[in-house]
């Protein structure tokens, strides 16, 4: 089929312009990577079955160095928690690290060390955690990094930490109310969080699809409650579901803009390093185009 368009100049055929246009950038392929490559090939160490090997057998090196390190420092907590003088602590370090063997299920990337397994919306995959503070009103990251962590729960007093950093280098005051979803609720976080000085809200758990909204609470709180179940509570009231039910409406809008005008879902540089680069570059340019978009004019 032809295609044919007028101009001030007469027809055009589109069809010539597509194809000098693909030949336009198959001969720039060529010119940057070899004829007949894309430029996707397997890296050159593992490109040959020598090379594969090679490096499976430097990942597996990596993630019994990690599971010895790891049993190492955990012996060395334990020893220290129950008082034992410096010889002590060494040499229960020591033992540990003898004994110890990796996890059958432990993984390690080829094409980039630091990253982890984790769930994400398109299954499992090597990836990292990223993590962000923003402000209510106008929408700008007020703390962010990467961590190599699948999990939240342990991020929460980092993050805090970071908020009242920032916060203060700039000469702002701690917020007046902290959002945070389930993944980050723990009794430590929450008892963390009143001795930074946040007044945390944090959901402590999700309701099933067939579950209703609790009740109201009435009455006095038990003097035997516990903070999670102060938090739960506190959830619960008229005040708390309003304060709360502003998360969505603040961070995930937040996060949903860089994936859609950033492409931030899906960092491009390798290493640790990189990925908090790169992430520090994403949450930069949010807060620009905020400052931006707050200093144009109104128009009716």
């Amino acid at each position: 089929m032809e295609l044919w368009c007028s101009g001030g100049f007469g027809p055009i055929r589109l069809d010539i312009l597509i194809l000098a246009k693909a030949e336009a950038i198959d001969a720039a392929e060529d010119a940057e990577f070899g004829v007949d490559r894309r430029g996707d090939e397997l890296p050159a160490e593992l490109a040959t079955r020598e090379g594969r090997l090679a490096k499976m057998r430097e990942a597996k090196a990596a993630i019994e160095a990690e599971a010895v390190e790891r049993a190492a420092e955990k012996a060395a907590d334990k020893a220290r928690q129950a008082g034992k003088d410096d010889d002590e602590i060494q040499a229960a370090a020591d033992t540990a690290a003898e004994s110890a063997t990796p996890n059958p299920k432990a993984q390690r990337s080829f094409t980039d060390a630091d990253a982890r397994m984790m769930k994400t919306n398109h299954g499992f995959a090597y990836a990292y955690n990223a993590q962000a503070a923003a402000d209510e009103y106008s929408q700008m990251i007020v703390a962010s990094y990467i961590t190599q962590a699948a999990v939240d729960i342990n991020q929460l007093p980092i993050m805090l930490q970071r908020i009242n950093d920032g916060l203060g280098a700039a000469g702002l005051r701690t917020p007046k109310r902290t959002l945070a979803d389930a993944g980050y609720c723990s009794t430590n976080n929450i008892d963390a969080a009143a001795t930074s000085g946040h007044d945390l809200l944090v959901a402590t758990g999700r309701l099933k699809h067939h579950e209703q909204v609790p009740d109201e609470p009435r009455g006095r709180i038990p003097n035997n409650a516990t903070s999670r179940e102060r938090m739960a509570r506190r959830l619960r009231t008229k005040a708390g579901r309003a304060d709360y039910a502003r998360r969505k409406a603040i961070i995930e809008l937040v996060f949903g803009q860089m994936k859609v005008k950033q492409n931030a879902g899906q960092l491009r540089l390798c290493g640790l390093a990189g990925a908090q680069g790169e992430f520090t570059l994403h949450a930069l340019c949010q807060n620009l185009r905020k400052l931006a978009n707050a200093a144009q004019p109104a128009t009716c």
